[in-house]
């Protein structure tokens, strides 16, 4: 199993808009294409203004094809063009890990 974990910064005060606008267009074609994710969280402590998703592959190839499929949908390209018209994104890093041995996780 591979994890994609993604962290992102938001200008202040932006992360509420930025995840409204996720939700209203990003959310359906994101998951339509790489399912539901293992984890989508916003801070309680530390940076308010960052959010992490983590999404889960069988492998690396799995990941690059959906992250393909993804990429070439119209109306995941029209969340992202809205996304960057907003401006709330700062930041953003990807870490792709695996699971140790003892944790199984449960999807």
């Amino acid at each position: 199993m591979l994890f994609d974990v993604r962290t992102y910064t938001c200008k202040p005060g932006m992360i509420k808009r930025h995840l409204a606008l996720y939700q209203q267009m990003g959310l359906g074609p994101q998951s339509r294409h790489l399912g539901q994710p293992f984890a989508y969280l916003t801070t309680e402590t530390g940076n308010v203004n960052q959010f992490i998703h983590i999404w889960a592959y069988e492998n690396a190839g799995d990941r690059e094809r959906r992250r393909a499929a993804l990429w070439a949908d119209p109306e995941w390209l029209a969340y992202t063009a809205e996304s960057a018209k907003l401006g709330a994104l700062e930041a953003q890093e990807n870490r792709l890990m695996t699971p140790v041995d003892f944790f199984k996780p449960k999807l």
